[in-house]
């Protein structure tokens, strides 16, 4: 469905994809170029009716009195008039009729565009906050990892007073610890900067923004049903840009194949004019109304040139078309591949983990009764930290490989849910 986020069940997640729906500004921009584009379908659509206007004014005039020829002494008179105007261009050979679909198609293809940047929207809010949430477990793991450490050099330190290890032992241990702090502030480093960008995407000053942080990282990740490769063609929503963009080069041959033949207008104007204020008499009335036709004869190839440009542009956009298709097929099987092999691998890291904890356990007691050296723990404790790191990475991948799988399968959405040409009119119409 198109809230498919709140599939992986997490009230923060749910909330920030809300917020940032409703208020990002690139999404708003996106939203307001389609309405630009409705506007652009209304004017085209108005080229198709007759354009009809009033026109009215008066003046006031006066005459030099050294005129060579004055009418009977007069330098002053008054002028006013009121006339109707009339014009139309009968759409004989489709080209604006072509132009008017033209602008449809090309609503549809913002309308498209739009869905494409909320779409992609949501999933790189979704990624940031999966990847944020795996350095948080990260984190955890580090603070736990490095009172166990702690611990160590204090048993250390201790067996050194006593004797019963060396100065390398305690500067073995030593190291352990400040590099964990290091790791640990690095991955606070890269939270915050995650912090901001998540900020960014739902529209809130990075300053002020906060995520609480979560020890634990959920690793539930939801059956996405792929279906056939068909149902792709209808629910990407670049595939229907692709598509209107061809459907759009496709009715620009229309247009450049009417230049070739006659344009035909017609105007009409009629009304009053008269030098006093008696305008509604017959006598002051005037009108005119013609025709006139035009037929380009030689040009030097230009009509020629645009009609193969047209042709040219709508193979173009064919072969994007075909190449959009192909691309979409070849995402969702990656993220299909990418879904299962992170499975796999995360059942693995689970038993490296277990193992790596016993190894650790045994060979801190053995070194703590003597009967082991601090190497063999030291190994055990890098290697023990190495996996649980490597535990809650995978899941955080796999969360954000979820994600991408379901942006690669349109997020839920049908190309039947943009609007038709006919609905693509902002205002009267169908």
């Amino acid at each position: 469905h198109a809230d498919w986020w709140t599939l992986f069940g997490d009230p923060t997640l749910n909330q920030l994809e809300e917020q940032a729906t409703a208020n990002n500004a690139d999404l708003q921009a996106a939203a307001e170029r389609f309405t630009q584009s409705r506007a652009a379908v209304m004017q085209a659509r108005s080229a198709l009716l007759p354009h009809v206007g009033l026109a009215f004014g008066a003046s006031d005039n006066k005459s030099s009195a050294d005129r060579l020829f004055r009418y009977k002494g007069a330098i002053t008179a008054t002028d006013e008039y009121y006339s109707g105007l009339a014009s139309w261009e009968p759409d004989i050979w489709s080209s604006i009729r072509n132009k008017v679909r033209t602008q449809k198609y090309f609503a549809q293809e913002q309308a498209a565009q739009y869905a494409a940047a909320r779409l992609s929207l949501q999933a790189e809010l979704a990624t940031d906050y999966f990847g944020l949430r795996g350095l948080d477990a990260q984190s955890a793991i580090y603070t736990q990892s490095l009172h166990y450490y702690q611990q160590a050099l204090d048993v250390t330190q201790t067996r050194l007073k006593n004797q019963n290890a060396t100065g390398i032992e305690v500067a073995r241990a030593q190291n352990q610890l400040y590099m964990t702090q290091a790791h640990l502030l690095d991955v606070q480093a890269q939270r915050e900067v995650m912090e901001h960008a998540v900020a960014v995407l739902v529209n809130a000053q990075p300053s002020d923004f906060h995520i609480a942080p979560a020890d634990h990282l959920s690793d539930a990740e939801p059956v996405i049903p792929t279906g056939i490769p068909s149902d792709i063609l209808q629910r990407r929503p670049d595939i229907a840009v692709a598509e209107r963009q061809m459907a759009e080069a496709n009715r620009g041959i229309g247009i450049a194949r009417a230049a070739f033949y006659p344009h035909i207008f017609f105007d009409a104007n009629g009304g009053f004019d008269s030098n006093g204020f008696n305008l509604a008499n017959l006598a002051n009335s005037m009108w005119s109304y013609g025709a006139s036709a035009s037929l380009p004869l030689f040009e030097g190839g230009l009509r020629r040139a645009q009609l193969q440009d047209s042709w040219s542009v709508y193979r173009e956009t064919r072969d994007q078309y075909r190449t959009t298709v192909l691309s979409a097929f070849r995402d969702v099987e990656d993220g299909l591949s990418r879904t299962s092999r992170l499975r796999a691998e995360n059942e693995r890291l689970k038993q490296a983990v277990e193992t790596a904890l016993k190894t650790q356990t045994l060979t801190m007691t053995l070194y703590k009764g003597g009967a082991d050296s601090y190497l063999d723990a030291l190994i055990a404790q890098v290697n023990t930290l190495d996996a649980r790191i490597d535990h809650v990475q995978v899941p955080a991948s796999a969360l954000q490989n979820t994600v991408g799988l379901i942006r690669e399968l349109g997020g839920g959405r049908d190309r039947r849910q943009l609007p038709t040409p006919g609905h693509t009119l902002p205002f009267g119409g169908a």
